[in-house]
């Protein structure tokens, strides 16, 4: 089954939850990028949308977020 995974700050990314999504919380630039890597990653292969906050699409490197799999969205500021 395919998921949803949310990815960014703790307060804009929290409600997400309650949804069904899977919530990734990173608050600074490193955590995003590992969360990152573990994302596209063979850890979570049924990710196939991840949303972005705009700091956590920020702190990835450019054109990283730009792929087919996963689709990736990034939260309006």
């Amino acid at each position: 089954m395919a998921h949803v995974a949310v990815l960014g700050e703790r307060g804009r990314v929290a409600g997400y939850a309650l949804a069904g999504a899977l919530v990734v919380v990173a608050d600074d630039e490193p955590a995003v990028r590992a969360a990152w890597a573990d994302l596209v990653g063979d850890r979570t292969p049924d990710v196939d949308v991840v949303v972005l906050t705009r700091r956590a699409a920020d702190a990835l490197p450019a054109g990283l977020a730009d792929r087919d799999r996963p689709l990736t969205v990034v939260m309006d500021p």
